[in-house]
C-alpha cells in the first residue's frame, strides 16, 4: 500500500515537473524573442547591416516571382558588367524560410509585409534556438541543466548581436540549425534509432542550405566519433549516428546550387569521408570478433586490418593527388584562414580587410558572454563526472569553438552556444550540491530527504549518468530480452541508485557555505541578466543605417545613408551605375535601385581591385577607369564632420592594398609617410593628390575654416583644391555620404592642316589615341 502511494506521488511529481518545464520552456522563448525588440521599440522597424538588405531584396523577388525564378535569376544590377547568378551562389535557407513564413501568414489572411516578416525572422528563431539547446543539454546532463542553458542562450549578448529584430543575416537561422543537428546527433548517439539519424541528416541539409559555416559540423562530429573509436567507445550507436549522416547528408549537401560537388571535392570535407571508413573497418572488427573463435578472430583481424590500411591508403593518396592540383589545396581562403591566422593578411587582403574576420581582443569575450567565461571551466569537469559519449561531445564542442572563436571574431557566435551548454551544466549540478545540502541538515527535511533526493528535477542528471554508465549492458541486454536479464537489470539499477544516494550523502557542505553559495549564485545571474539586458538595448540595437549620439543638448540621429539612398533612386536614371566601395554595394541595389560595380559578395577580387586602384589614382587616372566602366556616380562615406570612425578614409589601405594586389603599380609605401598612416600636412603627395582623399575632403574646409577631421583628430593637409574631372551633385545633412558625377569628355576640336603634313598629323594623333586609349591601370 506504501509502495503504491509513494508511485503515485512520484507520477504526480514527474507529470507536475514535466507541466513547470514547458512553462518555463514558454516563458524562455517569449524572453529570447522580447529582448531582441530593442532595436524596433527604440528605433523603428528597419533591416539592418549591409548583408541583410541583399537577403530582403532576394526574399523580395522571391514572393513576387516565385521560387522557379529564383533559382534561374540572373542580376544584372550587381557586378556590372559581369552580373550575378543569384540561384547558384547564395545560400537559400534563410530566404526559403522567411518566404516560406510570409506564404503561410498570407494564406491565413495576415496581410504582413515581406519586410516585417524579414525584420522579425531572427527574433522567432532565437526562440527556436533556445528550445533546441534545451533538448541537447537534456540530452546531455537532464532537465535541469537543459532549462539553464536554454535561459542563459536567450540572453547571451554574443547571438543577440547578431539575431536582433532587423538582423536579417544568414546566421539568424544557422544558429538554430547548427544546434538542432548537434541535438539529433546526440539523440542518435544515445537512443541508436535511424528515425533520429534520418531526422539528423535532414538538419543538416537545412544547415547546409542556411549558412557556410556548416563545414564546422562536418568536421566537429568526425573529429568527436573518431575520438569515442581511439578511446574504445565504439558500439552500433555510435554507427547509427554517423554513417547515415555522412551518406544521406553529403547526398543532400550536394543538391545545394552553391554547394554541389564541393561536397565531396573539398578539403573541409575529406575528413568526415575518411572517418567514415575508418568506422566501418571497426564495425567489420566487431562483427567479426562476435562470430569467430579468439584464434580465428586474430587472422581475420590482420586481414581486415590489411585490407583497411590499403584501402585508407588509397583514398588517402586520391584524396593527396586532389588536394595537390589546387592552388589553395583545396581549402577556401576563409577555412585557411582559420588554420592559418596569418594567411589572410600574407595573400587574401580582401578577407582580412573585414572587421569581423579580425581576431577578438580579452574584453570582447567578456562583452560577449560575460560571466560564462568562469563557468565554462567547472562545466567542463562536470562534463567528466561521469564522462558519456554526450558530455565527451560537448568538451569537444567547446574547445573546437573556444580556438576558432580566437582566431575570427565573427566565430563568438559558434562559440555562445558551447559556452551556455557548459555554463548551464555548472549551475545546475552547483545547485543540486547546494540545495542538497541545506535540505539534508534543515530540520524536518532530514527524515526525508534521503527517501526524495532521487525525485527531484536535478536528480534526472543522476539516473541519466548511471544509464550511461551501463551503456555496455545495454547492447547484451537489448539482444538477449530474457526474464533472467530483466532481473539482473533491475538488482544492477537498484544498486547503481542506491550508490548514488551514499554519494549524495557524501557531497553535503555545511549550511552557511551552502547559503552563501547560493547568494552568489544568484547575485553572479543577477549581473548577467543586467549586462544581456544592457547590451540588447544599447551595445547591439542601434541599426547601422540611422545612427544616433548623445551630447549635452540631446540626442541626435543620423539618418545620412537613406538620405543619400533616396537621393539616388529619385534624382538619377534607372539604368546609371553607381561606384563605391564594396561595403556599400548590397544597401545601393537593394535601397537605391541602381547598379554597382561591386558589392559585398567579394566574389571577384580582380573587379574589386579595380575599384580601389581607381580610388588610389589620381583624379584623371581614376576618371579613366571608372569611365571605361561605365561610371556616372560615384559614391564615397566620409566621417570626419560628425567624427564616424567607419569611413572610406579608414578603409583606404585596404584600398590599395586589395588594388596593389592586382595592379602592382599601385604600392602601399607610396601612401605612408615613414610607415605611418597620415592626411595631415605630413601626408605625401600620393596620398594628397589621390582620388578618395579629393573626394572626401573637397569643400571641407568651409565647414569650420578649418578643415580639422575629428576622426583622425587633426586638420588635412590639403585644404583649397578644385576638381577637374568629377563634380559634387549632393552631400547629406551631416557630410557622412558625398556623392560626384562623372564630368563628360572635352569636346575634341579637328583643326585644318596642310596636305603636304596631313600625314605626319595623322601619325602623331594614331600614337595620341593610342596612348589615350591605353588602359590606365594595367
Amino acid at each position: 500500500m506504501a509502495a503504491s502511494e509513494d508511485s503515485n506521488q512520484s507520477k504526480i511529481r514527474t507529470a507536475f515537473g514535466g507541466v513547470l518545464a514547458f512553462f518555463i520552456l514558454v516563458l524562455i522563448g517569449v524572453l529570447a524573442f522580447s529582448i531582441r525588440l530593442f532595436s524596433v521599440i527604440k528605433y523603428e522597424s528597419v533591416i539592418h547591416e549591409f548583408d541583410p538588405y541583399f537577403n530582403y531584396r532576394v526574399t523580395q523577388f522571391l514572393t513576387k516571382n516565385g521560387i522557379y525564378d529564383f533559382w534561374n535569376w540572373f542580376d544584372d544590377r550587381t557586378w556590372y558588367p559581369l552580373g550575378r547568378v543569384i540561384g547558384g551562389t547564395v545560400y537559400p535557407g534563410l530566404t526559403l524560410t522567411a518566404g516560406s513564413i510570409w506564404w503561410i501568414l498570407n494564406s491565413l489572411n495576415i496581410p504582413l509585409s515581406v519586410e516585417t516578416v524579414c525584420v522579425f525572422t531572427a527574433p522567432i528563431f532565437s526562440a527556436n534556438a533556445a528550445w533546441a539547446t534545451y533538448l541537447l543539454t537534456k540530452e546531455v546532463k537532464g532537465t535541469g541543466a537543459g532549462l539553464t542553458a536554454a535561459a542563459l542562450l536567450a540572453m547571451v549578448p554574443s547571438y543577440i548581436s547578431r539575431s536582433v529584430a532587423g538582423s536579417y543575416d544568414n546566421e539568424a537561422v544557422a544558429i538554430f540549425a547548427l544546434i538542432f543537428t548537434f541535438y539529433l546527433y546526440i539523440k542518435t548517439l544515445n537512443t541508436g534509432s535511424l528515425f533520429y539519424a534520418t531526422l539528423n541528416a535532414i538538419a543538416y541539409f537545412y544547415m547546409v542550405c542556411s549558412w557556410g559555416g556548416y563545414t564546422f559540423i562536418i568536421n566537429l562530429i568526425p573529429m568527436h566519433v573518431l575520438l569515442c573509436i581511439v578511446t574504445g567507445r565504439y558500439s552500433s550507436r555510435l554507427y547509427i549516428a554517423y554513417a547515415p549522416l555522412v551518406v544521406l547528408g553529403t547526398l543532400l549537401a550536394a543538391l545545394v546550387p552553391v554547394v554541389g560537388f564541393n561536397a565531396v571535392m573539398t578539403s573541409e570535407h575529406f575528413a568526415s569521408f575518411l572517418v567514415f571508413i575508418i568506422i566501418h573497418v571497426v564495425a567489420l572488427v566487431y562483427y567479426i570478433k562476435g562470430i569467430l573463435s579468439p584464434k580465428m578472430f586474430k587472422v581475420a583481424v590482420t586481414l581486415v586490418v590489411s585490407v583497411g590500411l590499403v584501402v585508407c591508403c588509397a583514398v588517402v593518396a586520391v584524396l593527396i593527388a586532389l588536394v595537390a592540383s589546387s592552388p589553395t589545396k583545396g581549402w577556401s581562403g576563409r577555412s585557411l584562414s582559420l588554420l592559418d591566422p596569418t594567411y589572410a593578411s600574407k595573400y587574401i587582403p580582401i578577407i582580412a580587410s573585414v572587421s569581423e574576420h579580425q581576431p577578438p581582443t580579452w574584453p570582447s569575450y567578456f562583452m560577449d558572454i560575460n560571466v560564462l567565461a568562469f563557468l565554462v571551466p567547472a562545466g567542463i569537469v562536470a562534463c567528466f563526472l561521469p564522462l558519456s559519449d554526450a558530455s565527451s561531445f560537448v568538451v569537444l564542442y567547446i574547445v573546437t569553438s573556444v580556438y576558432f572563436s580566437g582566431v575570427m571574431v565573427r566565430l563568438m557566435l559558434v562559440l555562445a552556444p558551447a559556452a551556455c551548454i557548459l555554463s548551464g551544466i555548472a549551475l545546475s549540478e552547483a545547485f543540486d550540491v547546494l540545495t542538497r545540502s541545506i535540505k539534508f541538515q534543515l530540520p524536518g527535511l532530514a527524515e526525508n530527504s534521503q527517501i526524495d533526493a532521487g525525485d527531484t528535477t536535478s536528480s534526472s542528471v543522476v539516473t541519466q549518468d548511471d544509464a550511461a554508465k551501463t551503456n555496455k549492458n545495454e547492447d547484451t541486454l537489448k539482444e538477449r530480452p530474457s526474464r533472467k536479464n530483466r532481473k539482473k537489470e533491475k538488482e544492477h539499477v537498484e544498486k547503481t541508485s542506491i550508490k548514488s544516494q551514499i554519494k549524495k550523502r557524501l557531497l553535503v557542505l555545511p549550511l552557511e557555505a551552502s547559503v552563501a553559495a547560493i547568494f552568489l549564485l544568484v547575485l553572479l545571474g543577477a549581473f548577467y541578466v543586467v549586462h544581456c539586458v544592457w547590451a540588447a538595448a544599447e551595445a547591439y540595437s542601434a541599426p547601422s543605417i540611422v545612427l544616433t549620439s548623445h551630447s549635452h543638448d540631446g540626442l541626435h540621429v543620423f539618418d545620412d545613408f537613406r538620405e543619400a539612398y533616396a537621393w539616388l533612386r529619385h534624382n538619377t536614371e534607372v539604368d546609371d551605375k553607381v561606384a563605391s566601395w564594396w561595403d556599400y554595394g548590397y544597401q545601393t541595389t537593394a535601397m537605391a535601385n541602381r547598379t554597382v560595380i561591386v558589392d559585398n559578395n567579394t566574389w571577384n577580387n580582380t573587379h574589386i581591385a579595380t575599384v580601389g586602384t581607381a580610388m588610389s589614382s589620381p583624379e584623371k587616372a581614376a576618371w579613366e577607369i571608372f569611365n571605361s566602366l561605365d561610371v556616372k556616380y560615384v559614391l564615397v562615406v566620409f566621417g570626419g564632420l560628425v567624427g564616424y570612425p567607419s569611413d572610406d578614409i579608414n578603409k583606404f589601405l585596404w584600398m590599395v592594398r586589395i588594388g596593389g594586389g592586382v595592379f602592382p603599380h599601385i604600392r602601399e609605401p607610396d601612401y605612408l609617410r615613414d610607415g605611418q598612416y597620415r592626411v595631415d600636412s605630413q601626408a605625401t603627395p600620393t596620398m594628397l593628390n589621390c582620388l578618395m582623399y579629393k573626394l572626401s575632403y573637397f569643400r571641407f574646409v568651409e565647414t569650420d575654416g578649418k578643415a580639422f577631421d575629428r576622426v583622425r583628430r587633426t586638420e588635412i593637409g590639403k585644404k583649397h583644391f578644385k576638381l577637374t574631372h568629377f563634380e559634387e551633385v549632393f552631400t547629406t545633412h551631416h557630410w557622412m555620404v558625398r556623392i560626384y558625377k562623372l564630368k563628360p569628355p572635352k569636346n575634341r576640336i579637328r583643326v585644318k592642316t596642310k596636305k603636304s603634313k596631313s600625314k605626319a598629323s595623322s601619325t602623331t594623333s594614331s600614337k595620341r589615341s593610342g596612348k589615350r586609349k591605353k588602359n590606365p591601370w594595367q
